[in-house]
């Protein structure tokens, strides 16, 4: 087969970026994937400042030579959106991915820098809107992604795509092992992000019991959400998410349709929601709400990075060699 775009977009060996996730996403995964010879994101978000996001850039780029992201959220709701691309060009990140919103500025301020920016898409609509403003690749964000999934399956979604755009497609959501990533490429993708099938790495810096809980729990145990930010999440259906069930109450919703009030109560569903997260990310408790996708199907014990890129090459290969 013919070396997929992302390689040859990133020079890197595998297709493959382990997507930014939120809390989850550290500077030790990133270095890792880099030296198992594919590339990883981080979100802005996961640093409070944007001095702690410089840091944490020039250490990478000291540990290792090779290219990874930065998740920019790049609507208004991101007060240090401006600061954060600032800090990315300025350094010389390899890649920008762009979530919730226009992506225009970030192009433009990131092409003078060199920096290439990759766009969540989760239809053909804003596919197109934002290869018209010069996106250098498309995240085709599926039904089966983790967090904010999108609405139409990955394979309906990645040939509506490749037929109507000409920058490279990059799947995200529902691919768990090998066998799947040959499936997905074969549909015409150039590449994949995958997240859910690194939080149980032993580089990730979240709790046992979150790493435990994508190996106990599988792709039926995945709930969608409003909770947490107002718009649809994918959430493991721990007992404690039984109980408090998964859409907001009458209260939340006729506030969320005010409109002068919605945009407030938005911003207070985000930052509840994120704190939940967090708690649950790093501490123990019977509250628990752990963020991930169905993928975690394939997650049977912790371990390394470099061992489940490692296996994920193997089984590709092994797919390949059978058909």
């Amino acid at each position: 087969m013919n070396k997929p775009a992302l390689c040859d977009l990133l020079n890197i060996e595998f297709p493959i970026i382990i997507a930014p996730m939120f809390l989850v996403s550290n500077d030790k995964m990133v270095i890792e994937a880099i030296k198992s010879g594919v590339t990883a994101a981080i979100p802005a978000l996961n640093y409070r400042t944007v001095e702690e996001l410089r840091e944490k850039i020039r250490f990478i780029k000291s540990q290792v030579d090779g290219p990874f992201g930065i998740n920019l959220i790049v609507n208004k709701s991101n007060f240090l959106y401006k600061e954060q691309l600032k800090v990315i060009c300025e350094e010389k990140v390899a890649f920008i991915i762009t979530s919730l919103g226009s992506p225009e500025e970030t192009i433009n301020q990131a092409h003078k820098a060199g920096t290439k920016v990759f766009c969540d898409v989760t239809d053909l609509k804003y596919a197109l809107k934002v290869e018209s403003l010069g996106a250098d690749a498309l995240i085709a964000v599926n039904k089966e992604a983790g967090g904010h999934a999108g609405q139409i399956p990955m394979a309906e979604l990645i040939p509506i795509l490749k037929k109507n755009c000409k920058i490279p497609v990059l799947s995200a959501g529902g691919v768990g092992d090998g066998k799947g990533i040959a499936e997905v490429l074969a549909l015409g993708a150039d590449g994949l992000s995958m997240g859910s099938i690194f939080i149980a790495s032993e580089e990730a810096p979240v709790t046992q019991e979150y790493k435990q809980a994508c190996i106990d729990y599988g792709k039926d145990d995945i709930v969608m959400t409003t909770k947490l930010s107002g718009t649809p999440c994918s959430v493991i259906e721990t007992p404690y998410v039984k109980k408090i069930g998964t859409e907001q109450n009458w209260l939340e919703r006729f506030l969320n349709k005010n409109k002068r009030l919605k945009k407030w109560m938005k911003a207070y569903t985000f930052f509840k929601g994120m704190k939940s997260l967090q708690k649950a990310a790093f501490g123990v408790s019977y509250k628990t709400v752990w963020c991930a996708g169905p993928s975690i199907e394939y997650v049977k014990e912790v371990r390394k990075i470099s061992e489940i890129v490692a296996e994920l090459r193997r089984d590709y290969e092994a797919t390949i060699i059978k058909s």
